[in-house]
């Protein structure tokens, strides 16, 4: 690399370092420039609408993704999908400013391959997701200049995954998740130079870098319950995620404005598609339900990932902290036998929930906490329309950081059928 080139390169890198006023422009958090983004730790629709309980209990009305072991509750066939919203109202020390943006959530099915002792499930999610777009303006250090900067990120690590849950023994169940994880996070940085008179000088520079990850990782879960009660139940559930390293390429160059995304154009390759990995921190959770049967629920579920042992592809260790998120929640049914009212029949559900994120700026971690609602209502005999909404503040204004204020929605359905796995007697 010429040493032109490296004057522009470290230019970009200390952006970072400039006193300045940032803010950001997106449908996701900004804190999701760090690391590998925003981790999906909340599941389904109905799981989300508990604050994210799903690890000790799930029922055989939605596809149970948090829990492998849990499948085995899903006696007939059953198909998932959702969409998603988000709101997010973002607070500098300066301004604020209201952004929002959502998509397809995930899609998920399961059948038994012998009802009650053996399910097998598969579908498409989100694993991490990348979203943000800063816009930054100040003054350069030791120098009598300004400048301009522009950080964009979108992208993220999605996952296809199978699952079998299968009961080893009386109330106990066992389960494997296999995920092929796959996708890409995009970054780019630009940089311009501002003379006293606020005019653009010298260098446009532009440092881009795609990171594209294909692996295989798997998580196992074990669900146990026991009778406390003739008409109750406890659950209890956990789970282990491994990560370890994933495999992955990245392309990273350095070039004027509008450049640096193209192989062939002008500019300094840093990494051609250059093999290697990113170590992500295994997952553990675990919790405790009480359930009292068709009429309501209410459990306790922690997770836990060390992500002060993340390694980025760079090699670079130490950018992020351990994390930990703490949810309540439960279900209640107003009375599962009546046939005049769909809503005494529908499920709500409620929820709130704590978590320290793996995210460090200025010495300070950001926390995260949400209260949660939602409600399954029955379309049919068997299906049901799903929804789950959140209100939510990650972050502070101390220290010069961002503060967000969400709200969240996702809807989806459920839909159930036991007429698969059955001859048919009559045509």
């Amino acid at each position: 690399m010429s040493i032109t080139n490296r004057i522009r390169f470290l230019g970009v890198l200390c952006t970072f370092f400039i006193f300045s006023q940032a803010f950001p422009q997106s449908s996701s958090s900004t804190y999701s420039a760090l690391g590998l983004g925003e981790f999906n730790y909340a599941g389904l629709t109905q799981n989300q609408g508990m604050g994210g309980l799903g690890i000790s209990f799930g029922t055989g009305w939605g596809v149970n993704y948090m829990n492998p072991a849990l499948t085995t509750r899903n006696t007939i066939f059953n198909f998932q999908a959702a969409l998603n919203y988000k709101r997010i109202n973002v607070t500098s020390s300066s301004d604020n400013q209201t952004i929002d943006g959502g998509g397809i959530s995930y899609v998920a099915l399961s059948f038994p391959v012998k009802s009650g002792k053996r399910t097998l499930g598969m579908g498409l999610g989100e694993i991490s997701s990348v979203n943000y777009s800063i816009l930054v303006s100040g003054e350069v250090t030791n120098s009598d200049f300004n400048s301009i900067n522009r950080v964009e990120g979108e992208g993220g690590i999605s996952e296809a995954y199978l699952s079998y849950g299968f009961v080893l023994a009386k109330n106990l169940s066992l389960g494997i998740h296999g995920s092929y994880l796959f996708g890409s996070t995009i970054r780019t940085n630009q940089l311009a130079l501002l003379n006293p008179e606020e005019e653009e000088f010298g260098f446009q520079t532009e440092y881009y870098e795609r990171l594209t990850v294909s692996d295989v990782t798997f998580k196992g879960g074990v669900h146990y319950y026991f009778k406390s009660g003739s008409k109750s139940n406890i659950h209890l559930g956990a789970t282990y995620h491994a990560f370890g390293n994933i495999n992955g390429k990245e392309f990273a160059k350095i070039a004027d404005f509008g450049q640096a995304s193209k192989p062939d154009s002008d500019g300094d390759i840093l990494r051609n598609n250059e093999k290697g990995t990113v170590f992500i921190p295994s997952n553990l959770g675990y919790g405790i339900s009480y359930e009292k049967i068709n009429k309501f629920v209410i459990g306790l579920e922690a997770q836990m990932q060390n992500f002060s042992q993340y390694r980025s592809f760079s090699g670079v260790q130490g950018e992020l902290g351990d994390t930990y998120r703490v949810a309540l929640g439960g279900q209640l049914i107003p009375n599962f036998s009546t046939v005049n009212s769909i809503f005494k029949r529908s499920t709500i559900r409620f929820g709130v929930e704590y978590q320290q994120t793996p995210f460090i700026l200025n010495q300070t971690q950001i926390s995260d906490i949400g209260i949660n609602f939602g409600a399954s209502v029955p379309i049919n005999s068997l299906s049901l329309m799903n929804f789950a909404v959140k209100f939510g503040s990650r972050g502070t204004l101390n220290n010069g950081l961002i503060k967000e204020e969400y709200f969240g929605v996702t809807l989806g359905f459920s839909l159930n059928d036991n007429s698969w796995f059955y001859k048919r007697v009559f045509e």
